[in-house]
């Protein structure tokens, strides 16, 4: 399998080139000591907070580094060209999930050097969840970073009037969005998109929390099971009955809780400060935030889970860990070295770019068991505007942002199936399915069969 790869690539060599030159000059030669580091972080002042603390990291060791931005959407087809001309990066930063497997199936990583990683600076400093999704018979895949979940945020003043129970079950959740669905309003907006992953995260979301599972330990299909029944029904008629009309979006879907049309959304942590007002191009745009941009943001409610009836103790959230990676071609004792660097002595500079997305996977060390869960708390986030999201939330609400992380499951990972995902990310079945749905074009027993048989197609391939 690694040589059919390696041979298909070889007819996007040239256009992987073209798409990022940098990346392609920027790998290592026999004959240069430059530790090369890919990161995913392309925004401009994330590259500068990444240069920054490879620069500390040089002055500390005297090791060179370069950092190279690659996107994230390229990275895949870039490394494979690199591999194939023998020139991969030492280590890549902020790899999600997903890559990771795919990367280790076509045998780019270093487990060996990611576990040494994670064991010398304290397997019991990270979250027991961030290790188990990035590892794999007993080793490190990777090393884990930050993570951000997925997020049901409602109304609490919408709540408290009509008299209704947070909308932590499928339960509470159903009898809001009816409640609240009147006079030109809606009690959720839920994604409908066919095309965008994001439709897929939000259902597989609400499937984790009633333990509905796309495969079971022995990697067989399980979308037929009742759970998924009753997930998918759910869905259904969240969409269908109680969301605005048409195709809802990442954009729509956040656009029309800002504007107070709805209730409820589902999103990731991401949305947090931009409900905070803290980024001009998504502002929330409520009759009430235009005299107070933080209205809506004091009167949100944030819950990283939503529990469905067959979940059995079993609920989980969809959401993300990323990662650092040693490639299997690094130089390792400097790779190995730079990674622990930041993930300690450059980790709050890292976490630091983005706070609302970053969630510290590894809190704190041995020394001081919550160092970076305490940093954290202390962080601005925001893009225009910087400000701390504690000026804006409760302390109950930062707290439920802390254990977000500890909440995350994924399909297929957690049965040691994770090289599934990639096929499920690039096709968007469910998503496909979840439109048809939501548009009258399939009945709930139709979509589910349509998952199921999916499902089997991909694993059979």
């Amino acid at each position: 399998m690694f040589r059919r790869r390696y041979l298909a690539v070889v007819s996007v060599l040239i256009l992987a080139c073209g798409l990022a030159l940098t990346a392609c000059g920027a790998t290592r030669h026999e004959d240069d000591n430059t530790l090369v580091v890919w990161s995913l972080q392309v925004q401009p002042e994330r590259v500068a907070i990444t240069k920054q603390a490879a620069a500390r990291f040089t002055e500390q060791t005297g090791i060179s580094v370069e950092i190279v931005p690659i996107e994230e959407a390229q990275v895949a087809q870039l490394l494979a060209a690199a591999a194939l001309s023998r020139e991969m990066p030492d280590v890549i930063g902020s790899v999600s999930l997903g890559l990771t497997r795919s990367f280790d199936q076509d045998g780019f990583l270093d487990r060996a050097a990611a576990t040494q990683v994670v064991n010398d600076l304290g397997r019991d400093t990270w979250s027991d969840t961030s290790l188990g999704l990035s590892s794999d018979d007993g080793q490190q895949l990777s090393v884990p970073s930050d993570g951000w979940g997925q997020i049901l945020v409602y109304r609490k003043d919408l709540f408290a009037q009509a008299g209704l129970a947070p909308p932590d079950t499928y339960e509470n959740l159903l009898r809001a969005a009816e409640t609240l669905t009147r006079d030109g309003t809606y009690g959720i907006s839920l994604a409908t998109d066919p095309s965008d992953p994001f439709t897929q995260q939000t259902f597989e979301s609400l499937a984790l929390g009633n333990n509905c599972q796309l495969l079971n330990d022995q990697g067989a299909p399980t979308m037929d099971s009742k759970a998924c029944a009753t997930t998918i029904d759910f869905y259904g008629q969240l969409a269908t009955k109680y969301s605005p009309a048409g195709t809802q979006t990442v954009d729509t879907t956040r656009a029309a809780y800002f504007s107070g049309q709805v209730a409820m959304t589902m999103w990731s942590t991401f949305l947090l400060d931009e409900l905070a007002g803290l980024r001009n191009d998504a502002l929330p745009t409520c009759d009430e935030c235009a005299a107070s941009p933080t209205w809506l943001a004091e009167n949100t409610g944030v819950l990283p889970l939503v529990t469905g009836p067959d979940a059995k103790g079993q609920a989980r959230s969809y959401g993300e860990i990323t990662s650092w990676v040693v490639t299997s071609s690094a130089s390792t004792s400097d790779s190995t070295e730079f990674v622990k660097f930041m993930m300690s002595d450059g980790y709050e500079q890292w976490l630091s770019m983005a706070p609302e997305g970053k969630f510290p996977v590894r809190q704190g060390t041995r020394e001081n068991p919550t160092e970076y869960v305490d940093a954290w708390s202390t962080m601005d986030a925001g893009v225009d505007t910087r400000k701390n999201l504690a000026e804006v939330y409760p302390p109950e609400t930062i707290e439920t942002l802390q254990t977000a992380p500890s909440n995350i499951g994924r399909w297929a990972i957690t049965q040691g199936f994770g090289r599934y995902i990639g096929p499920l990310t690039a096709e968007l079945p469910f998503a496909k399915a979840i439109a048809d749905m939501g548009s009258g074009g399939l009945t709930a027993a139709d979509a589910q069969a349509e998952m199921q048989a999916t499902t089997k197609d991909i694993t059979e391939r």
